[in-house]
Protein backbone atom coordinates (compact mmCIF):
# COMPACT_ATOMS: atom_id res chain seq x y z
CA UNK A 1 0.00 0.00 0.00
CA UNK A 2 1.02 3.59 -0.72
CA UNK A 3 0.61 6.21 2.10
CA UNK A 4 -2.11 7.46 -0.12
CA UNK A 5 -4.21 4.27 -1.66
CA UNK A 6 -7.80 4.60 -1.74
CA UNK A 7 -10.03 2.14 0.23
CA UNK A 8 -13.33 2.34 -0.64
CA UNK A 9 -15.68 2.73 2.64
CA UNK A 10 -19.14 0.93 1.37
CA UNK A 11 -22.06 1.54 3.63
CA UNK A 12 -24.57 -0.54 3.13
CA UNK A 13 -27.08 -0.04 5.81
CA UNK A 14 -30.48 1.26 5.35
CA UNK A 15 -34.23 -0.02 4.51
CA UNK A 16 -35.52 1.50 1.55
CA UNK A 17 -39.16 1.38 2.77
CA UNK A 18 -40.14 3.95 -0.01
CA UNK A 19 -39.05 1.10 -2.90
CA UNK A 20 -41.59 -1.50 -0.94
CA UNK A 21 -42.90 -4.39 -1.87
CA UNK A 22 -39.25 -5.14 -3.40
CA UNK A 23 -37.19 -3.61 -0.93
CA UNK A 24 -37.98 -4.85 2.68
CA UNK A 25 -36.37 -4.72 6.15
CA UNK A 26 -34.47 -7.86 6.17
CA UNK A 27 -33.72 -7.16 2.32
CA UNK A 28 -33.25 -3.37 1.46
CA UNK A 29 -32.64 -1.94 -2.15
CA UNK A 30 -29.17 -2.10 -2.56
CA UNK A 31 -29.19 -5.83 -2.03
CA UNK A 32 -31.73 -6.22 -5.31
CA UNK A 33 -30.94 -5.83 -8.54
CA UNK A 34 -33.22 -2.71 -9.11
CA UNK A 35 -31.71 -1.15 -12.59
CA UNK A 36 -30.43 -4.54 -14.08
CA UNK A 37 -29.08 -7.69 -13.68
CA UNK A 38 -26.76 -7.31 -10.64
CA UNK A 39 -27.46 -5.75 -7.42
CA UNK A 40 -26.92 -1.56 -6.23
CA UNK A 41 -24.50 -2.79 -3.84
CA UNK A 42 -22.49 -4.71 -6.50
CA UNK A 43 -22.55 -1.94 -9.19
CA UNK A 44 -21.39 0.36 -6.41
CA UNK A 45 -18.37 -2.00 -5.99
CA UNK A 46 -17.99 -2.71 -10.01
CA UNK A 47 -18.31 0.90 -11.25
CA UNK A 48 -14.41 1.18 -9.19
CA UNK A 49 -12.70 -0.96 -11.38
CA UNK A 50 -10.14 1.10 -13.06
CA UNK A 51 -9.78 4.13 -10.58
CA UNK A 52 -5.78 4.28 -9.99
CA UNK A 53 -4.21 3.38 -6.56
CA UNK A 54 -7.34 1.54 -5.36
CA UNK A 55 -7.25 -1.30 -2.54
CA UNK A 56 -9.85 -3.38 -1.44
CA UNK A 57 -13.50 -2.36 0.02
CA UNK A 58 -14.05 -2.29 3.69
CA UNK A 59 -17.94 -2.80 4.24
CA UNK A 60 -20.35 -1.59 6.86
CA UNK A 61 -23.26 -3.71 7.37
CA UNK A 62 -26.34 -4.41 9.78
CA UNK A 63 -25.81 -7.85 11.36
CA UNK A 64 -28.71 -9.07 9.55
CA UNK A 65 -28.07 -8.12 6.50
CA UNK A 66 -23.93 -9.85 6.53
CA UNK A 67 -25.10 -12.63 4.70
CA UNK A 68 -26.65 -11.31 1.87
CA UNK A 69 -23.27 -8.57 1.74
CA UNK A 70 -20.90 -11.67 2.07
CA UNK A 71 -23.01 -13.88 -0.79
CA UNK A 72 -23.00 -10.85 -3.45
CA UNK A 73 -19.19 -10.02 -3.03
CA UNK A 74 -18.62 -13.92 -3.54
CA UNK A 75 -20.72 -14.42 -6.58
CA UNK A 76 -18.90 -11.56 -7.93
CA UNK A 77 -15.62 -12.58 -6.45
CA UNK A 78 -14.82 -9.52 -5.42
CA UNK A 79 -12.21 -9.16 -2.33
CA UNK A 80 -12.83 -6.97 0.54
CA UNK A 81 -10.44 -6.08 3.76
CA UNK A 82 -13.34 -7.00 6.15
CA UNK A 83 -17.37 -6.60 6.70
CA UNK A 84 -17.39 -4.90 9.82
CA UNK A 85 -20.87 -5.62 11.55
CA UNK A 86 -22.91 -2.51 13.48
CA UNK A 87 -24.73 -4.47 16.17
CA UNK A 88 -27.53 -1.41 16.11
CA UNK A 89 -27.69 1.26 13.24
CA UNK A 90 -26.14 4.92 14.41
CA UNK A 91 -26.19 6.81 11.44
CA UNK A 92 -23.36 7.58 9.02
CA UNK A 93 -20.69 9.17 11.73
CA UNK A 94 -20.28 6.37 13.93
CA UNK A 95 -20.21 4.24 10.99
CA UNK A 96 -17.39 6.51 9.03
CA UNK A 97 -14.97 6.07 12.03
CA UNK A 98 -15.28 2.84 12.82
CA UNK A 99 -13.79 2.56 9.39
CA UNK A 100 -10.80 5.15 10.08
CA UNK A 101 -10.07 3.58 13.64
CA UNK A 102 -10.06 -0.21 12.15
CA UNK A 103 -7.67 0.60 9.33
CA UNK A 104 -5.72 2.61 11.67
CA UNK A 105 -5.41 0.02 13.41
CA UNK A 106 -3.90 -1.87 10.14
CA UNK A 107 -1.66 0.87 10.58
CA UNK A 108 -3.45 2.54 7.51
CA UNK A 109 -3.90 6.31 8.94
CA UNK A 110 -2.98 7.69 5.47
CA UNK A 111 -5.09 6.13 3.76
CA UNK A 112 -7.95 8.08 1.85
CA UNK A 113 -11.13 7.08 2.48
CA UNK A 114 -13.71 6.90 -0.30
CA UNK A 115 -16.99 6.32 1.81
CA UNK A 116 -19.87 5.55 -0.66
CA UNK A 117 -23.71 4.52 0.13
CA UNK A 118 -24.49 1.20 -1.60
CA UNK A 119 -28.00 1.99 -3.45
CA UNK A 120 -26.64 4.87 -5.57
CA UNK A 121 -26.65 4.60 -9.34
CA UNK A 122 -23.97 6.32 -11.51
CA UNK A 123 -24.24 6.28 -15.25
CA UNK A 124 -21.06 7.80 -16.36
CA UNK A 125 -18.38 6.10 -14.81
CA UNK A 126 -15.66 7.91 -16.34
CA UNK A 127 -17.11 11.06 -15.26
CA UNK A 128 -17.19 9.99 -11.51
CA UNK A 129 -13.46 8.54 -11.35
CA UNK A 130 -12.16 11.90 -12.91
CA UNK A 131 -14.18 13.49 -9.61
CA UNK A 132 -12.52 10.67 -7.91
CA UNK A 133 -8.99 11.75 -8.65
CA UNK A 134 -9.80 15.53 -7.75
CA UNK A 135 -10.89 14.69 -4.75
CA UNK A 136 -7.90 13.03 -3.81
CA UNK A 137 -5.64 15.43 -4.59
CA UNK A 138 -7.52 17.81 -2.50
CA UNK A 139 -7.37 14.82 0.36
CA UNK A 140 -3.89 14.77 0.15
CA UNK A 141 -3.55 18.16 1.06
CA UNK A 142 -5.09 17.89 4.00
CA UNK A 143 -8.82 18.93 2.69
CA UNK A 144 -12.19 17.00 3.42
CA UNK A 145 -13.85 16.31 0.31
CA UNK A 146 -17.12 15.92 -0.73
CA UNK A 147 -19.08 15.07 -3.71
CA UNK A 148 -21.65 17.50 -5.20
CA UNK A 149 -24.21 16.66 -7.91
CA UNK A 150 -24.73 19.29 -10.70
CA UNK A 151 -28.51 19.45 -10.17
CA UNK A 152 -30.82 19.35 -13.20
CA UNK A 153 -33.93 20.49 -12.15
CA UNK A 154 -35.12 22.02 -9.12
CA UNK A 155 -35.44 19.45 -6.82
CA UNK A 156 -36.75 19.98 -3.31
CA UNK A 157 -36.18 15.77 -1.71
CA UNK A 158 -32.24 16.79 -1.83
CA UNK A 159 -30.28 19.06 0.85
CA UNK A 160 -27.95 21.11 -0.86
CA UNK A 161 -23.87 22.75 -1.03
CA UNK A 162 -23.24 26.33 -1.75
CA UNK A 163 -20.07 26.68 -2.96
CA UNK A 164 -17.57 28.84 -2.03
CA UNK A 165 -14.19 29.92 -3.57
CA UNK A 166 -12.11 28.00 -5.64
CA UNK A 167 -9.30 26.58 -3.80
CA UNK A 168 -5.66 27.59 -5.94
CA UNK A 169 -4.30 24.12 -7.84
CA UNK A 170 -7.27 21.99 -6.74
CA UNK A 171 -10.47 21.16 -9.03
CA UNK A 172 -12.68 21.60 -5.92
CA UNK A 173 -14.45 24.78 -4.04
CA UNK A 174 -14.81 25.19 -0.32
CA UNK A 175 -18.39 24.37 1.40
CA UNK A 176 -19.98 27.88 2.16
CA UNK A 177 -22.48 25.88 3.34
CA UNK A 178 -25.10 23.15 3.91
CA UNK A 179 -28.49 23.78 3.16
CA UNK A 180 -31.33 21.59 3.99
CA UNK A 181 -34.08 20.55 1.68
CA UNK A 182 -35.70 23.42 0.11
CA UNK A 183 -39.11 24.58 -0.97
CA UNK A 184 -39.65 24.43 -4.38
CA UNK A 185 -39.29 28.09 -4.80
CA UNK A 186 -35.77 28.47 -2.89
CA UNK A 187 -35.22 25.05 -5.07
CA UNK A 188 -35.51 26.63 -7.98
CA UNK A 189 -33.65 29.87 -6.73
CA UNK A 190 -30.67 27.78 -6.19
CA UNK A 191 -30.77 26.26 -9.59
CA UNK A 192 -30.83 29.67 -11.11
CA UNK A 193 -28.41 31.17 -9.49
CA UNK A 194 -25.54 27.90 -10.73
CA UNK A 195 -23.94 28.16 -7.33
CA UNK A 196 -25.45 25.09 -5.78
CA UNK A 197 -25.32 21.38 -5.85
CA UNK A 198 -26.81 18.30 -4.26
CA UNK A 199 -26.01 16.77 -1.66
CA UNK A 200 -24.82 13.19 -2.65
CA UNK A 201 -23.60 11.82 0.77
CA UNK A 202 -20.20 10.46 -1.07
CA UNK A 203 -16.97 11.41 0.45
CA UNK A 204 -12.94 11.27 0.76
CA UNK A 205 -10.86 12.12 3.29
CA UNK A 206 -7.27 11.12 4.84
CA UNK A 207 -8.64 8.95 8.15
CA UNK A 208 -5.87 10.22 10.17
CA UNK A 209 -7.73 13.88 8.99
CA UNK A 210 -11.62 12.58 9.59
CA UNK A 211 -10.49 11.19 12.90
CA UNK A 212 -8.62 14.50 14.12
CA UNK A 213 -12.08 16.64 13.15
CA UNK A 214 -14.06 14.00 15.20
CA UNK A 215 -11.86 14.36 18.07
CA UNK A 216 -12.19 17.90 18.00
CA UNK A 217 -16.45 18.12 17.39
CA UNK A 218 -17.59 14.71 18.42
CA UNK A 219 -15.42 13.12 21.09
CA UNK A 220 -17.96 10.94 22.73
CA UNK A 221 -18.19 9.18 18.62
CA UNK A 222 -14.04 8.27 18.58
CA UNK A 223 -14.28 7.09 22.46
CA UNK A 224 -17.51 4.78 21.87
CA UNK A 225 -15.99 3.45 18.50
CA UNK A 226 -12.54 3.27 20.23
CA UNK A 227 -14.15 0.75 22.81
CA UNK A 228 -16.34 -1.05 20.11
CA UNK A 229 -13.17 -2.00 18.05
CA UNK A 230 -11.09 -2.71 21.58
CA UNK A 231 -11.30 -6.17 20.94
CA UNK A 232 -12.88 -7.12 17.55
CA UNK A 233 -13.87 -10.70 17.12
CA UNK A 234 -13.73 -12.12 13.33
CA UNK A 235 -16.43 -14.54 12.40
CA UNK A 236 -16.04 -16.26 9.26
CA UNK A 237 -15.98 -13.12 6.63
CA UNK A 238 -17.19 -10.77 9.53
CA UNK A 239 -15.73 -8.58 12.42
CA UNK A 240 -18.22 -8.28 15.29
CA UNK A 241 -17.98 -5.21 17.90
CA UNK A 242 -18.51 -4.69 21.40
CA UNK A 243 -22.22 -4.11 21.11
CA UNK A 244 -22.75 -2.18 23.93
CA UNK A 245 -20.11 0.57 23.77
CA UNK A 246 -21.40 0.82 19.84
CA UNK A 247 -24.51 1.55 20.58
CA UNK A 248 -23.67 4.43 23.28
CA UNK A 249 -22.85 6.10 20.06
CA UNK A 250 -24.56 9.37 19.41
CA UNK A 251 -26.93 8.99 16.07
CA UNK A 252 -25.95 11.27 13.75
CA UNK A 253 -25.07 12.01 10.36
CA UNK A 254 -21.45 13.08 9.25
CA UNK A 255 -22.67 16.00 7.84
CA UNK A 256 -23.52 17.45 11.09
CA UNK A 257 -20.71 15.66 13.15
CA UNK A 258 -18.27 16.99 11.01
CA UNK A 259 -18.73 18.50 7.03
CA UNK A 260 -20.52 20.96 8.26
CA UNK A 261 -18.30 22.26 11.12
CA UNK A 262 -15.03 21.94 9.68
CA UNK A 263 -12.66 24.55 8.26
CA UNK A 264 -11.83 22.27 5.73
CA UNK A 265 -14.45 20.96 3.85
CA UNK A 266 -14.72 21.41 0.09
CA UNK A 267 -16.43 20.39 -2.61
CA UNK A 268 -16.34 18.07 -6.00
CA UNK A 269 -18.99 18.75 -8.76
CA UNK A 270 -19.89 15.73 -10.06
CA UNK A 271 -21.93 15.46 -13.19
CA UNK A 272 -22.76 11.79 -13.94
CA UNK A 273 -25.90 10.75 -14.08
CA UNK A 274 -25.92 10.53 -10.23
CA UNK A 275 -29.59 8.86 -8.30
CA UNK A 276 -29.91 8.29 -5.10
CA UNK A 277 -32.85 5.41 -5.93
CA UNK A 278 -34.80 6.86 -3.37
CA UNK A 279 -38.19 6.00 -4.61
CA UNK A 280 -40.14 4.04 -7.78
CA UNK A 281 -40.30 7.29 -9.54
CA UNK A 282 -36.18 7.31 -9.72
CA UNK A 283 -36.23 3.91 -10.89
CA UNK A 284 -38.44 4.93 -13.57
CA UNK A 285 -35.94 7.72 -14.23
CA UNK A 286 -33.03 5.46 -14.74
CA UNK A 287 -34.12 2.46 -16.74
CA UNK A 288 -34.18 1.69 -20.06
CA UNK A 289 -37.96 2.74 -21.44
CA UNK A 290 -39.59 1.66 -24.71
CA UNK A 291 -41.59 3.71 -27.32
CA UNK A 292 -44.38 4.06 -25.09
CA UNK A 293 -41.48 5.37 -22.26
CA UNK A 294 -42.58 2.28 -20.33
CA UNK A 295 -40.34 0.56 -17.96
CA UNK A 296 -41.15 -3.17 -18.26
CA UNK A 297 -39.54 -5.72 -16.25
CA UNK A 298 -40.69 -9.46 -16.01
CA UNK A 299 -43.59 -10.97 -17.27
CA UNK A 300 -45.48 -8.27 -18.55
CA UNK A 301 -48.01 -6.72 -21.80
CA UNK A 302 -49.18 -3.37 -22.45
CA UNK A 303 -51.92 -1.79 -24.58
CA UNK A 304 -52.22 1.96 -24.93
CA UNK A 305 -50.03 2.69 -21.74
CA UNK A 306 -47.64 5.26 -21.42
CA UNK A 307 -44.60 5.84 -18.79
CA UNK A 308 -45.52 3.31 -16.51
CA UNK A 309 -43.36 1.10 -14.56
CA UNK A 310 -44.23 -2.33 -14.02
CA UNK A 311 -42.01 -4.90 -12.01
CA UNK A 312 -43.91 -8.61 -12.55
CA UNK A 313 -41.61 -11.02 -10.01
CA UNK A 314 -44.29 -13.99 -10.05
CA UNK A 315 -46.68 -13.75 -12.78
CA UNK A 316 -48.28 -11.77 -15.91
CA UNK A 317 -48.84 -8.16 -15.21
CA UNK A 318 -50.93 -6.48 -17.47
CA UNK A 319 -51.85 -2.68 -17.96
CA UNK A 320 -54.18 -1.39 -20.54
CA UNK A 321 -55.19 2.10 -21.07
CA UNK A 322 -53.37 3.69 -18.01
CA UNK A 323 -50.62 6.30 -17.64
CA UNK A 324 -47.85 7.17 -15.24
CA UNK A 325 -48.51 4.17 -12.75
CA UNK A 326 -45.99 2.30 -10.81
CA UNK A 327 -47.08 -1.63 -10.78
CA UNK A 328 -44.98 -3.69 -8.40
CA UNK A 329 -45.97 -7.25 -7.59
CA UNK A 330 -44.27 -9.73 -5.93
CA UNK A 331 -44.90 -13.10 -4.49
CA UNK A 332 -46.85 -11.84 -1.33
CA UNK A 333 -47.95 -8.23 -2.20
CA UNK A 334 -48.85 -5.79 -4.82
CA UNK A 335 -48.13 -1.82 -5.34
CA UNK A 336 -50.15 -0.03 -7.31
CA UNK A 337 -49.39 4.08 -7.28
CA UNK A 338 -49.44 6.97 -9.23
CA UNK A 339 -45.76 7.96 -9.73
CA UNK A 340 -46.60 11.65 -8.82
CA UNK A 341 -47.17 10.09 -5.06
CA UNK A 342 -44.72 7.25 -4.94
CA UNK A 343 -43.04 9.05 -1.99
CA UNK A 344 -46.13 8.19 -0.13
CA UNK A 345 -45.20 4.21 -0.25
CA UNK A 346 -44.11 4.37 2.83
CA UNK A 347 -47.17 5.42 4.86
CA UNK A 348 -48.12 1.67 3.41
CA UNK A 349 -44.91 0.12 5.06
CA UNK A 350 -45.81 2.12 8.30
CA UNK A 351 -49.15 0.87 8.38
CA UNK A 352 -47.99 -2.96 7.76
CA UNK A 353 -45.55 -2.25 10.67
CA UNK A 354 -48.88 -1.07 13.20
CA UNK A 355 -50.67 -4.23 12.05
CA UNK A 356 -47.51 -6.17 12.80
CA UNK A 357 -47.62 -8.12 9.31
CA UNK A 358 -44.80 -9.84 7.90
CA UNK A 359 -44.89 -8.13 4.76
CA UNK A 360 -43.06 -5.23 6.35
CA UNK A 361 -40.18 -7.01 7.12
CA UNK A 362 -39.63 -10.50 5.16
CA UNK A 363 -40.30 -11.11 1.47
CA UNK A 364 -42.18 -14.90 1.44
CA UNK A 365 -38.76 -16.00 -0.05
CA UNK A 366 -36.13 -15.81 2.11
CA UNK A 367 -32.59 -15.84 1.92
CA UNK A 368 -30.21 -18.23 4.59
CA UNK A 369 -26.46 -18.27 4.75
CA UNK A 370 -26.75 -22.04 3.29
CA UNK A 371 -29.50 -21.37 0.63
CA UNK A 372 -33.02 -19.95 0.51
CA UNK A 373 -36.62 -21.21 1.58
CA UNK A 374 -40.05 -20.21 -0.10
CA UNK A 375 -43.55 -20.84 2.01
CA UNK A 376 -45.83 -21.82 -1.24
CA UNK A 377 -48.82 -23.08 0.76
CA UNK A 378 -50.16 -22.96 4.63
CA UNK A 379 -52.93 -23.78 6.44
CA UNK A 380 -54.24 -23.88 10.10
CA UNK A 381 -51.75 -27.08 11.05
CA UNK A 382 -49.84 -27.08 8.03
CA UNK A 383 -47.14 -25.46 5.60
CA UNK A 384 -45.41 -26.27 2.55
CA UNK A 385 -42.03 -24.99 2.13
CA UNK A 386 -39.56 -25.19 -1.39
CA UNK A 387 -36.12 -25.22 0.24
CA UNK A 388 -32.85 -24.96 -1.54
CA UNK A 389 -29.29 -25.75 -0.19
CA UNK A 390 -26.75 -24.23 -2.26
CA UNK A 391 -23.64 -27.22 -2.42
CA UNK A 392 -22.13 -28.27 0.31
CA UNK A 393 -24.17 -25.99 2.67
CA UNK A 394 -25.83 -27.20 5.85
CA UNK A 395 -28.46 -26.13 7.56
CA UNK A 396 -28.18 -26.13 11.36
CA UNK A 397 -28.38 -29.06 13.47
CA UNK A 398 -31.95 -28.48 15.51
CA UNK A 399 -35.05 -29.58 16.67
CA UNK A 400 -38.55 -28.67 17.17
CA UNK A 401 -41.04 -28.59 20.11
CA UNK A 402 -44.46 -27.99 18.08
CA UNK A 403 -44.03 -29.87 14.09
CA UNK A 404 -42.90 -32.67 12.53
CA UNK A 405 -41.43 -32.53 8.88
CA UNK A 406 -42.03 -34.20 6.02
CA UNK A 407 -38.90 -33.79 3.23
CA UNK A 408 -39.43 -34.91 -0.14
CA UNK A 409 -36.19 -34.45 -2.62
CA UNK A 410 -37.21 -32.85 -6.16
CA UNK A 411 -33.42 -32.75 -7.35
CA UNK A 412 -30.14 -32.96 -6.05
CA UNK A 413 -28.31 -35.24 -3.33
CA UNK A 414 -29.27 -34.67 0.12
CA UNK A 415 -27.46 -35.91 3.36
CA UNK A 416 -30.00 -36.41 6.30
CA UNK A 417 -29.63 -37.04 9.44
CA UNK A 418 -32.40 -37.63 11.91
CA UNK A 419 -31.80 -38.52 15.43
CA UNK A 420 -28.60 -41.50 15.47
CA UNK A 421 -29.24 -42.24 11.95
CA UNK A 422 -28.04 -40.46 9.10
CA UNK A 423 -29.70 -41.49 5.40
CA UNK A 424 -28.63 -40.21 1.49
CA UNK A 425 -31.47 -39.16 -0.37
CA UNK A 426 -31.53 -38.64 -4.17
CA UNK A 427 -34.71 -37.24 -6.42
CA UNK A 428 -38.03 -38.10 -5.57
CA UNK A 429 -36.91 -40.21 -2.16
CA UNK A 430 -38.31 -38.43 1.45
CA UNK A 431 -38.04 -38.95 4.98
CA UNK A 432 -39.82 -37.87 8.16
CA UNK A 433 -38.52 -36.12 11.15
CA UNK A 434 -40.76 -36.41 13.91
CA UNK A 435 -41.70 -33.91 16.60
CA UNK A 436 -38.60 -33.22 18.96
CA UNK A 437 -36.28 -35.61 16.90
CA UNK A 438 -32.48 -33.77 16.68
CA UNK A 439 -31.84 -33.35 12.83
CA UNK A 440 -30.10 -31.65 10.08
CA UNK A 441 -30.12 -31.34 6.18
CA UNK A 442 -26.54 -31.26 4.05
CA UNK A 443 -25.91 -30.88 0.27
CA UNK A 444 -22.81 -33.29 -0.07
CA UNK A 445 -23.27 -32.67 -3.93
CA UNK A 446 -21.75 -30.16 -6.90
CA UNK A 447 -25.79 -29.03 -7.86
CA UNK A 448 -27.99 -27.31 -6.04
CA UNK A 449 -30.58 -29.48 -3.53
CA UNK A 450 -34.18 -28.89 -3.92
CA UNK A 451 -36.61 -30.11 -1.38
CA UNK A 452 -40.45 -29.58 -0.63
CA UNK A 453 -40.65 -29.83 3.18
CA UNK A 454 -44.70 -29.88 4.38
CA UNK A 455 -44.76 -28.98 7.95
CA UNK A 456 -47.50 -30.32 10.79
CA UNK A 457 -48.31 -29.31 14.28
CA UNK A 458 -49.98 -27.46 16.78
CA UNK A 459 -47.60 -24.10 16.04
CA UNK A 460 -45.50 -23.89 12.86
CA UNK A 461 -43.38 -20.31 13.63
CA UNK A 462 -40.10 -19.93 12.64
CA UNK A 463 -39.33 -18.95 16.00
CA UNK A 464 -39.88 -22.74 16.89
CA UNK A 465 -36.11 -24.14 15.90
CA UNK A 466 -33.34 -25.22 18.91
CA UNK A 467 -30.24 -25.03 17.03
CA UNK A 468 -27.74 -27.09 18.95
CA UNK A 469 -25.43 -26.60 16.29
CA UNK A 470 -24.66 -24.23 13.20
CA UNK A 471 -21.47 -23.32 10.79
CA UNK A 472 -22.38 -20.08 10.37
CA UNK A 473 -22.26 -18.63 13.91
CA UNK A 474 -25.82 -17.89 13.99
CA UNK A 475 -27.54 -18.00 18.10
CA UNK A 476 -28.42 -21.22 19.18
CA UNK A 477 -31.46 -19.78 20.43
CA UNK A 478 -32.36 -17.84 17.76
CA UNK A 479 -33.08 -18.59 13.85
CA UNK A 480 -33.93 -14.77 12.44
CA UNK A 481 -30.20 -14.59 12.09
Amino acid sequence: MTPTSIIPVILSGGSGTRLWPMSRQLRPKQFLPMVDQLSLFQNTLQRLQGVTELEEALIICNEEHRFMVAEQLRSLNLQHQGILLEPVGRNTAPAIALAALYLAQQGKTEALLLVLPADHVIQDQAAFHQAIQAAAHAAREGYLATFGIVPQHAETGYGYIQQGETIAGLTAKRVAAFVEKPNAITAAAYLESGNYLWNSGMFLFRADRLLAELAKYQPDIIAQCQLALAQPRPDLDFIRLQAAAFAACPSISIDYAVMERTTDAVVIPLDAGWNDVGAWSAVWEVSPHNEQHNVLRGDTLTHNAHNNLVYAEHRLVTLVGVDNLTVVETKDAVLVAHRDHVQDVKQIVGQLQTQQRPEASIHREVNRPWGSYDCIDNGARFQVKRIVVKPGAKLSLQMHHHRAEHWIVVSGTAEVRCGDKTLLLTENQSTYIPLGELHSLANPGKLPLEIIEIQSGSYLGEDDIVRFEDAYGRPLESCYA
